[in-house]
């Protein structure tokens, strides 16, 4: 389908771009949501007469996501969750989650501008993309702890998923092993 854009859609095109899409992207997502117009005639005359009211308004809208983007730039949010030892959480961390920790910064943030391409799932210090408007796009720190102190620790750098195993008493963890893994083989 051929579809006249209002606003800049990722790859597709920018504001006043003549595109074919697929149908079901049209019909689904591009005309409810207003982003586009059908190619026709009349909406072609209707694009040129509204042309400068649409770019005003996207460059107001551009203005407002990058001053939320300068305060936002580089934040660290915190999330305390549940996980193993091995550092698995025991859910996982989605963009909801991520919207609610940057509310109580004071930031307001939907849930379809943050880019995760899958959840979170292991503690550990990750980088989240934002895109606030199609032209402005910001990054964040999410880091995910199972307490504050560690949150902090990891923070400071510390990968706190590493285990710290004490000497036993025949010497090393490693010849601990090696002697069990010898011992393996003689039991068949």
């Amino acid at each position: 389908m051929k579809v006249i854009l209002l606003e800049r859609i990722g790859r597709t095109g920018g504001i006043g771009a003549e595109v074919n899409v697929k149908d079901g992207f049209a019909r689904n997502f591009l005309l409810p949501q207003g982003k586009a117009l059908r190619a026709t005639e009349a909406n072609r005359k209707r694009f040129e007469n509204e042309r400068a009211h649409i770019e005003q308004r996207n460059e107001e809208r551009r203005n407002a996501a990058a001053g939320v983007a300068e305060g936002l730039n580089g934040t660290t949010v915190v999330l305390i969750r549940q996980a193993g030892e091995t550092g698995q959480l025991y859910g996982s961390v989605a963009a909801r989650d991520v919207v609610e920790a940057l509310a109580g910064e004071g930031f307001t943030v939907q849930r379809n501008q943050v880019d995760l391409a899958e959840p979170i799932k292991s503690v550990g210090v990750h980088s989240v993309a934002l895109s606030l408007h199609p032209e402005v796009a910001v990054s964040i720190i999410v880091n995910v702890a199972r307490s504050a102190d560690e949150a902090e620790r990891q923070a400071a750098g510390e990968d706190v998923t590493v285990h710290h195993f004490e000497a036993d008493e025949g010497g090393d963890f490693a010849a601990g092993q090696a002697d069990a893994a010898q011992d393996d083989r003689f039991e068949d």
